[in-house]
Order: structure tokens, then sequence, then C-alpha cells
């Protein structure tokens, strides 16, 4: 059936009110005055409740994006949480740990900062509303709308529909943006990004599978003096076996405050891989717990991570289209910084649309300046240097550290180390895995306190979570056969394991005595996007809820 859409026209329509999104509307208002021409209609929407609910990190900002876009950020207040005054690196078995000796370059912190992502993109999005230009949070775009080779619009989120797909009397038909050009700062695995590689294969001609991770991450509250505001802790090792690639910190934020958090890679073998149980075992280690040990747990958050860096970058333009941010992959692997690169990539966008309007050309070869000025850049630089960390890990941890050892220390790439298969590519049959690692040493008996280890529903209630339960399943199955049946017998349904919100959960099946079948909880959703990169038979796909749903981050 057609539904009539309102028809929205304007300039640019910038998809994600995060880093990227918002300095290139920034860039695009200070860039207008200073050419002197008319301000171009901006529509900015987010499908978060407001600006930052969906913005999550570690996080540890190197101060070189942000100064370029606003100098004077000190003195307009931008929340930081503090300068980082201390860097050192742990590297932990079961019970011990060794504090290694030196800090490699990559990961000397000494200038930036410890913020709170969410704080800060709240405060950027004031910035960018202070020059006029408004952000729609809770708009949420669904569809990319391309016609003839060039992206001419986007659909947003039907409203009022129920669990069935029929239309209920609250029904409100999403709008159809039109818009001059299309900027997609998404974040990681956008729906709409996504889209775009789909109709528009071209985009990833000349590029590499990106490489996930999953972070798991908690802020805590602990006893005063326990550690100091600008203490950075990275951490390697135990509970992440040597073949699989990972990690933990710990950030001193302000006020007694704590970030903690682990990441874990999505190219896993294991198919019982499981993220948040093994950031709750993380917790457990008596480096970890001498820290956290009488505090109290205030927030949680889980996201993807874009990880295998510059090989992995789409093409960053075609007509009427510019990718910014985590969804062209924006990130340094070796840093595992990301804030600075996609703050960089808006300005260049927001440059290149200044550009297209003055010619009034928003193709192909006009938007391909973002190109060139991303070849011109620091950037460029900066995610050239660590091309091959993530290929690096490819053979495990010990022979990772030397090859990036060998990268950091001396600038020397013994060869590039590629990766060329998708995420989910590498999960192994449950008998194979055992047969090239070994029985599977059995899950810890960890049993979640909810004191200081938590259950995965305890942690989402801490993220703020929440989303109308009467509304068609944002998690398509494309096959429920292939989840109670084939997965089932040779994967163990790892869906209910590498979901760090248990979404997914195999219960009795009462039509089928003796077998379960899959049940799913969207309303749980935190939109970390897990399940549609680490599921090995691609039948999950992550799409779209109603605007302003899922988690309502603070602090994070």
């Amino acid at each position: 059936m057609d539904i009539e859409r309102e028809i929205l026209e304007t300039d640019i329509l910038i998809v994600g009110a995060g880093p990227a999104g918002l300095a290139a509307a920034y860039t695009i208002a200070k860039e207008a005055e200073k050419a002197s021409i008319e301000m171009p209609e901006i529509l900015l929407i987010d499908k978060g409740s407001y600006t930052g609910a969906h913005s999550l990190s570690g996080a540890v900002m190197d101060p070189k994006g942000i100064s370029e876009l606003i100098p004077d950020f000190k003195d307009k207040n931008c929340p930081l949480e503090a300068e980082v005054n201390k860097d050192s690196i742990l590297y932990l078995s079961e019970k011990g740990s060794i504090k290694l000796p030196f800090t490699p370059p990559a990961l000397k912190n000494h200038g930036n900062y410890v913020i709170s992502l969410n704080k800060f993109t709240a405060w950027l999005g004031e910035q960018v509303e202070a020059l006029g230009i408004d952000v729609y949070a809770g708009m949420a775009g669904y569809d990319l709308i391309v016609e003839e080779g060039k992206v001419s619009a986007v659909q947003t989120v039907d409203m009022g529909v129920d669990k069935e797909g029929n239309q209920r009397s609250n029904f409100e038909p999403g709008s159809l943006i039109k818009a001059k050009v299309t900027l997609l700062c998404e974040g990681v695995h956008g729906s709409l990004t996504r889209h775009a590689f789909e109709k528009l294969p071209e985009l990833l001609e000349n590029s590499l599978p990106q490489a996930y991770l999953t972070g798991v991450k908690e802020v805590w509250e602990i006893p005063e003096g326990r550690i100091k505001p600008g203490e950075v802790i990275h951490v390697m090792g135990y509970p992440q076996p040597q073949h699989e690639y990972g990690g933990g910190w710990v950030y001193g934020m302000a006020d007694n405050l704590v970030s903690v958090g682990y990441t874990v890679g999505l190219n896993s073998p294991n198919p019982k891989n499981d993220p948040h149980l093994k950031f709750q075992m993380y917790k457990e280690h008596p480096e970890i717990k001498k820290i956290l040990d009488g505090g109290t747990m205030r927030h949680y958050g889980a996201k993807t991570i874009p990880d295998n860096g510059y090989y992995s970058m789409p093409q960053l333009y075609h007509d009427g289209l510019m990718l910014c941010g985590d969804s062209a992959g924006f990130l340094d692997p070796s840093r595992l910084k990301g804030i600075h690169l996609a703050i960089k990539s808006g300005i260049m966008a927001g440059e290149t649309v200044i550009d297209a309007l003055q010619a009034n050309d928003f193709s192909k070869d006009s938007l391909s300046g973002y190109k060139k000025r991303f070849d011109a850049s620091w950037a460029k630089e900066e995610l050239y240097k660590s091309r091959n960390f993530h290929g690096s890990f490819k053979s495990g941890l010990m022979m990772g550290m030397f090859y990036t050892g060998m990268q950091m220390m001396f600038g020397i790439n013994l060869f590039n180390r590629r990766v060329n298969k998708r995420d989910h590519e590498y999960m192994l049959p449950i008998d194979e895995y055992r047969r090239a690692h070994g029985e599977e040493p059995p899950k810890p008996l960890l049993k979640f306190d909810n004191n200081y280890t938590f259950d995965k529903l305890s942690d989402v209630y801490k993220s703020g979570t929440m989303h109308e339960e009467e509304q068609p399943s944002h998690l398509q199955i494309a096959d429920f056969d292939v989840c109670n049946t084939k997965c089932t017998e040779e994967y163990g349904n790892p869906c209910q394991h590498f979901c760090p919100a248990h979404v997914y959960e195999m219960v009795d099946n009462d039509a089928n005595p003796g077998r379960q079948k899959l049940q799913l909880t969207p309303s749980n959703c935190v939109h970390c996007k897990t399940c549609d990169i680490a599921d090995p038979y691609q039948v999950i796909r992550w799409v779209t809820p109603q605007g302003g749903e899922g988690p309502n981050y603070t602090n994070c």
C-alpha cells in the first residue's frame, strides 16, 4: 500500500548528531559566513531522544579535532573530565599482572582529555544551535532513496505501527526529506550507510571488509582517592584468549567517577564469544577489583567499534552523498581513538559542501573535493600510519605485539597484513572450534551479585534503554527456521552469547517438545549492532526503530 508522505526539502541533510555530524553543521555555518554566502538550509536529524543520547565511548579524546573546529573550546565550557596526567599498561594473567616498563607512542595520552562522550556531544550540539541550526532529536532515518545513481532523499520511520505492521489509531507516516546533499554521520554500522553500500556497491570497490570490536562499559562512583582524574590504564590479556583480539581500560574521571570497560573482537572463532561476560570476568581480576571495590555502578553502555582502519574506509563521496565519522571508518585502531578524526571528517565534509553550494554542483565530481581534503590532511597521515595494526593480530597477541612494536617504535612495516574476511566468517562451528582449540574451557562459575558483577538485564537498566513494546521488531530475522535448527546444531545460537543486552534467548518450543526456539526482546536493545555484524548466517538485520528510542546515555 502506497503511503502519502510529507515532503520536506532542504539544502543539506545531516543524519546523525554525533561529533562528525555536528562538526559538519558547525563548519558549514561558519564557512558560509566567511564566504559571505546565504546561510544554506540544514536539517540535522538524530534517532536519539536528545543530542548525545546514543553517544558512547571510553573516552580519551585527542583535542586536535575540537581545537581546529572551535579553537576556544575551553573558554566555551567544553565538558572535559580531566587532562590525562598518567599512562600505564597492564598485562593480566588469570590472577597476576605485569606492568609494562614503557608506554608505546600510540598509547601515550599526555595532552589528551578524559571525557564523557555523551556530555561532550550535548555541548557540541549547543554550539551548533547557537549558530541557528536546529537539531531534530527523535527523528530516525529509515530508508536511503537513490534515484538514477544519485542519493536524493531519506525516508524517516513510520510511527504508530503495531507488531504485525498494521497502522494504529495514532499512525504517523514518516516524512520524505529531499536534499541536494546528504551527509551520513550515523556512527558504527549505520542502517542508512548499509543501504548506501547495498545500493551503490562502488562505494566499497576498493575497500577491505570492516573489522569490529564490541565495547562494553560501566561508569562507577568509587571511594575518594582510589584513582585520580586523568589517570589512564590500558589492559591486555585476561580474560581474552591469546588467539583473540581485545583489551580493557580504566579511565579516571571527575567527581570520583571512573570509566571501566572491555573490548572484544567480533572476529573470534568462538561461537560462545560473550563480550559482556568477559567484561564481568575482567572486573573480577584483582587489579581491577581493587579499583572498584566499595564503589557503586552508575551507568552502562555497549557499542561496536570500526577497527580495521585505513584499508577498510569506503569511498567517501558519491552523487549527493558524503560519509563521515565512524560511518566511514574514521578511527585509528592503534590508538583506539576516533572522536578527533570524526570531527575532522565533519570539518572536511562541511568545507566541501560550501564549495558545492557556490558551484551549485552536488555531483560526484564536485564532492570529490572531500577526498582531496582528506588526502592532504593529518587525518590521512594518522590513519595510513596505523593501516596494518588490526591485521597484525591475525596470528595472536604476541605476534601482534611484535609486528605493531616494529611499526610503533621504528616505523617499520614488515609487510602488509590485511584482514580480508568479514568478522562473522571467522566464527567456527562448535565441533570445528573444539578440534582447532581443544575442548572449550568451561564458562567460569561467575555468580552475578548485582552489586559488583551484573547480569545483562541489570546492566541494560543502567543504560536508560526504552522502546515502545507495541511496534514491529527492529531486529529482523530473515528465517527463524535457520535459528531454531541449523544454527542450534552447528553453532549453538551465538546470538544469545554475543548480544550484550539479553535481546536473544533460546526458550522451550511448545510446538516441538524437546526443542528450543529463538525468542527476541527488542526492547532491551542498546543499538550496538553486534548481532547484525556477528551472526554467522547473516539472517539478523538491524533496522531503525521509532525515533527517540533506545539507550539514554548519561555521563557515558
